[in-house]
C-alpha cells in the first residue's frame, strides 16, 4: 500500500477525530475540539501529521509541538486494518524531523495509566517510561490561585 505522510490541517479534523474516538487509550476532552486543536495546528505550524492512503483514506494521524525545549506527542493513532505497517514510525518521524529543524532535544508523550497496548508501543519503540515525574493538572480559567 502507498502510504503519504504530510501536514495536519484543521480541515483534517473531522476525520482525525473520528480516528481518535475509534482509538483504544485516546480520551478526548475541551482541549480537543476543533477550535482548541485549530490553535494548536497554528502554534505549531506543520509539525503534526496524518498518514493517507493512495485514494485518500485517513490511515494515521498525530499531534506534535513544542514549548521551546521539550517535544510533545498527542493522540497518535493508526487505523486497526492498518497497523503493524510502520505507520506510526513514519509519523513519528515526521515528527522529529520537525523537532530536530528546531533544535529540540527530546520528546515527551502522555499516556492514559490505562493504556496498556500504548505503553507497549512506546516501549518497544524505544521510548523509556519516567518514574521520576507525575503530571498535576489545574484549570486555568476562573480560578486565581
Amino acid at each position: 500500500m502507498n502510504v503519504a505522510i504530510r501536514a495536519m490541517t484543521v480541515d483534517d479534523y473531522p476525520a482525525v477525530t473520528e480516528l481518535w474516538r475509534q482509538t483504544e487509550g485516546i480520551g478526548l476532552n475541551e482541549s480537543d475540539s476543533e477550535d482548541a486543536v485549530g490553535l494548536f495546528l497554528r502554534r505549531n505550524p506543520g509539525m503534526s501529521a496524518i498518514a493517507v492512503s493512495s485514494s485518500n483514506e485517513l490511515l494515521g494521524a498525530v499531534l506534535c509541538g513544542h514549548d521551546g525545549r521539550r517535544g510533545y506527542l498527542h493522540h497518535l493513532a493508526v487505523a486497526p486494518s492498518h497497523r503493524k505497517q510502520g505507520i506510526a514510525s513514519h509519523l513519528i518521524a515526521w515528527c522529529f524531523g520537525h523537532l530536530a529543524t528546531e533544535m529540540i532535544p527530546k520528546c515527551n508523550v502522555f499516556l492514559l495509566n490505562s493504556n496498556e497496548s500504548g505503553a507497549s508501543f512506546w516501549q518497544h519503540n524505544g521510548w523509556s517510561p519516567r518514574h521520576d515525574l507525575r503530571v498535576f493538572q489545574k484549570e486555568v480559567a476562573g480560578d486565581s490561585t
